[in-house]
């Protein structure tokens, strides 16, 4: 029987202290949860929060300077960056798709979850929402599930129904939505979206994520057909595509027909367009990004970013040297799951500089401490602004010339010089 309170304090008075808690991640994360735990936790002390990206955490701070919450992260972001570099919260590497399967083996106890659900309809079903990721899994196995229930939050279909009857605790709040506006596309990421859909045929099955290249790379699909999305996540780019019928999921062997994600973050635009729509699926991320399922969908895309790549053709894509910036997630999942489909193909996507043009992304070899997200003998297309290497099949002498040729022109005569230096190839 679930327990209605009066004040998001109250819902979290039940959580101890060296407690494992599970927070509803992405564009749901329950904050108003958060910054009640924030104020509960300063009476107790080792409160393990485990979770990928949270919006709105900051009010987190004191409580973690304090001891009282120790943030176990499986994926960095704006709020928990610096608290990983001075060693207040922990980062653990790991793909997404074993996230999951960590909690029903319990090889990761959960005690208590956190989420935000759309309030219960009349058969007294409430949904996760915009966001199911590895939660579905979390709800499975706590001892308490403590949710707030937002009237703003969208109902959603797929693995994100849950029966009121499992909630332990509900907090009932209308509050707003987390909003990621649709990207401002530049002509960088302009070029490198026109080279990245040139390698997409009609019927494709699509993996992106969320950002200025995935954006861009949709803007350019307008003209094709029978389109299909199999991915962890999608934001505002796909939604034209649906409306003007690029995209109609027809070719798909798994889920023909429906539009397959684990979590969506964008503007009210792509809030509105899966609340209620039967025609998206919101599934567990176990599912969604098993090799084993991707693989099943001929002509799966996958397209992904790097912060860095060598002229072996690693991809790093989580950390800065030993600073980590984001997560494993799920590329090489998609990218493995990509080969192994029929007709498929992988695709790395970035812009070919940092720092305002200072820094080639493309390094002859990764900085000291950088993770191999995708290994090399892994990768099969690299895409910059300045072309497409194909290394699949290739040599490193092969590589190193593909990589070096959609390098920015400005470095290239440095890291022809160092292809010899690091790997003695003479190029």
């Amino acid at each position: 029987m679930t327990r209605i309170v009066n004040s998001a304090l109250e819902a979290v008075a039940g959580i101890r202290s060296y407690q494992s808690v599970w927070v509803h991640s992405m564009a749901a994360t329950p904050w108003v949860l958060l910054d009640a735990l924030a104020e509960h936790s300063l009476q107790h002390t080792g409160i393990e929060l485990y979770q990928l990206h949270l919006e709105h955490a900051e009010g987190l701070a004191r409580a973690v300077d304090g001891g009282h919450i120790a943030p176990r992260a499986y994926f960095a972001s704006q709020y928990n960056r610096q608290l990983i570099r001075e060693g207040k919260a922990d980062y653990i590497p790991i793909s997404l798709s074993e996230i999951p399967r960590l909690f029903r083996r319990g090889e990761q106890p959960i005690d208590v979850v956190l989420i935000q659900v759309a309030p219960p309809d009349r058969h007294g079903i409430c949904s996760l929402g915009i966001s199911v990721e590895a939660t579905r899994a979390a709800c499975e196995v706590a001892g308490m599930v403590v949710a707030h229930i937002n009237p703003h939050m969208p109902r959603t279909h797929g693995d994100a129904f849950i029966h009121l009857n499992q909630i332990d605790v509900a907090y009932e709040a209308s509050v707003p939505l987390p909003m990621h506006p649709p990207s401002q596309h530049n002509e960088v990421t302009r070029q490198i979206g026109e080279r990245v859909a040139a390698l997409i045929e009609d019927g494709d099955c699509l993996q992106m994520g969320i950002g200025d290249i995935p954006d861009a790379t949709l803007a350019c699909l307008g003209n094709h057909q029978h389109l299909g999305i199999h991915t962890e996540m999608f934001s505002d780019g796909v939604v034209p595509l649906c409306e003007n019928g690029a995209i109609d999921n027809s070719r798909k062997r798994k889920h023909p027909g429906k539009l397959v994600t684990g979590f969506v973050m964008g503007s009210e635009r792509v809030y509105q367009f899966v609340d209620d729509n039967p025609e998206v699926a919101f599934l567990d991320i176990e599912y969604i990004n098993s090799i084993e399922t991707i693989c099943r969908n001929p002509n799966m895309v996958s397209i992904n970013s790097a912060l860095q790549v060598d002229l072996s053709g690693q991809i790093c894509a989580d950390s800065l040297g030993t600073q980590i910036y984001s997560g494993v997630g799920g590329q090489l999942d998609f990218v493995m799951g990509a080969s192994l489909s029929p007709e498929g193909r992988s695709i790395i996507a970035f812009p070919a500089t940092a720092g305002g043009g200072k820094y080639s992304r493309i390094v002859p070899v990764l900085a000291q401490g950088a993770g191999v997200v995708t290994p090399r003998g892994s990768v099969h297309h690299v895409a910059t602004e300045f072309g497409v290497a194909n290394l699949r099949g290739c040599s490193l002498r092969e590589r190193s010339r593909a990589l070096i040729e959609i390098a920015h022109p400005e470095f290239r005569e440095t890291l022809t010089r160092q292809a010899f230096d690091y790997w003695g190839l003479r190029l």
